[in-house]
């Protein structure tokens, strides 16, 4: 799935990233009833435990960060482009995976296309830049699941029913539930990532990125609010809640798009200040629960000291 070296969608993918490079260098759970049965704690640490954890570096913290930036670039550039990120983009550190899934998806709209190719840029941009600070520290690109995944985190949250497929891929709506799935959650993991890193320059750019990810996330959070699909995204955020609390109960880290009746585009705890996620509770959202979901959108985990 990734590109030959003249390919000429690698070509466009690199233009666009050229052409921004100027202006830019519930709570509870949701009728989820037996459909959650199979979600499982992993026994991941805790924030307060994970920074105690003997070895854990910055850079263990930034290719954590890169696992999760293949995931959103491999889905985006897919959604777009009809194919993933090119081969130089994907090597480094332990076993490289292949993408299984994805396909360019049709859009309503010419302008929800354009926001679908900025982000798509953003987070090409994101495992570039990520990789060149790792050097060659970076970790290679996992296997990502982009196909089955999604039907056993719909049927999970209720969104679908067992024996029916959900493809996010298949149109603009599913696209945009699908891209909330990650959004919210790249935010929660930069900013509970980065009380464990120590080096500056490193904090500011994972800053830096976290700010974009949530540009990202009240963009498409937005988009599913007009699009009329407030139950179908409570539902996904209630079992994201559910796996995350699988981790560290009674956090309450997650809100859907619509709260007590009212619109909801910014989730935010009583202080208005936004949610932050353990790496655990970041890792048994993707996952799924762990085994019991073949580790959902990592099939082989992610690479790295953190998975």
């Amino acid at each position: 799935m990734s590109f030959d070296k003249n390919d000429e969608n690698e070509t466009k993918i690199l233009s666009d990233v050229k052409m921004s490079s100027g202006r830019r260098g519930l709570l509870r759970n949701i009728g989820m009833g037996a459909a959650l049965a199979g979600v499982t704690s992993m026994g991941l640490p805790r924030k307060a435990e994970a920074a105690e954890v003997a070895g854990v570096t910055d850079t263990d913290i930034l290719n954590f960060a890169l696992n999760l930036e293949y995931l959103e670039a491999e889905y985006y550039l897919m959604a777009v482009y009809g194919k993933g990120l090119p081969k130089t983009d994907i090597t480094g550190a332990g076993q490289i995976g292949a993408v299984s899934g994805g396909e360019k998806v049709n859009f309503n709209s010419a302008l929800m296309r354009e926001y679908a190719s900025e982000i798509a840029v953003d987070e090409f941009n994101h495992v570039k830049f990520l990789r060149s600070a790792l050097g060659s520290s970076a970790v290679a690109r996992p296997k990502i699941d982009l196909n089955s995944s999604f039907t056993a985190l719909a049927q999970a949250a209720g969104l679908i029913t067992s024996g029916e497929k959900f493809n996010p891929f298949l149109n603009e709506q599913n696209f945009l539930l699908g891209a909330f799935i990650f959004e919210d959650v790249g935010v929660t993991a930069y900013n509970g990532a980065l009380a464990l890193i120590s080096d500056k320059g490193y904090l500011t750019a994972a800053s830096s990125i976290m700010a974009v990810e949530a540009y990202h996330a009240s963009e498409i959070r937005t988009r599913l609010l007009q699009a009329g699909q407030a139950a179908a995204v409570n539902k996904i955020s209630a079992l994201r809640a559910m796996l995350s609390a699988a981790v560290s109960p009674g956090t309450g880290d997650d809100q859907g798009i619509s709260l007590n009746g009212k619109v909801n585009i910014v989730p935010a705890d009583g202080n208005s200040l936004a949610f932050a996620r353990t790496t655990g509770q970041v890792l048994n959202i993707v996952y799924g629960g762990g085994a019991s979901s073949d580790y959902l959108f990592y099939p082989n985990k992610m690479n790295g000291a953190i998975s």
